[in-house]
């Protein structure tokens, strides 16, 4: 079933895979811009739902739990497809979104202002 990992696998490959199992289904019409926006809001509190009562753990022990792994995984999954069907329909290149958009964050949050700085204590470049 799954074809290939993270080093397999480009973006513009989960892009076409997302826009055929949109067109097989005929959703091109319910999967508006809006309504994509907003599920990837709920799918996102859904992700913390999975974490809302339980005791902040080492990352070692999240992933040693098969189960709570499953369910992060399943989350996760739906909010980065609607995130790429938004792309999808929007026609935006996620690549260049992406990397144009850690260049932003670099010039804003330069490597000796905050390096080992808790975010909250940090004031951003203008």
């Amino acid at each position: 079933m799954i074809m290939a990992g993270d080093g397999e696998v480009t973006v513009d490959f989960l892009k076409q895979r997302i826009a055929k199992f949109v067109k097989d289904r005929d959703w091109d019409s319910y999967h508006h811009p809006k309504e994509l926006a907003i599920s990837i809001s709920i799918e996102a509190a859904e992700l913390l739902e999975i974490f809302q009562w339980i005791e902040k753990r080492p990352k070692e022990e999240i992933k040693e739990n098969k189960e709570l792994m499953a369910a992060i995984k399943d989350e996760l999954a739906d909010i980065i497809n609607y995130c790429i069907g938004l792309a999808n329909q929007l026609e935006i290149d996620l690549s260049e979104s992406v990397l144009s958009k850690i260049e932003k964050n670099e010039s804003r949050y330069p490597v000796p202002m905050v390096k080992g700085k808790p975010r909250e204590k940090i004031k951003p470049v203008s």
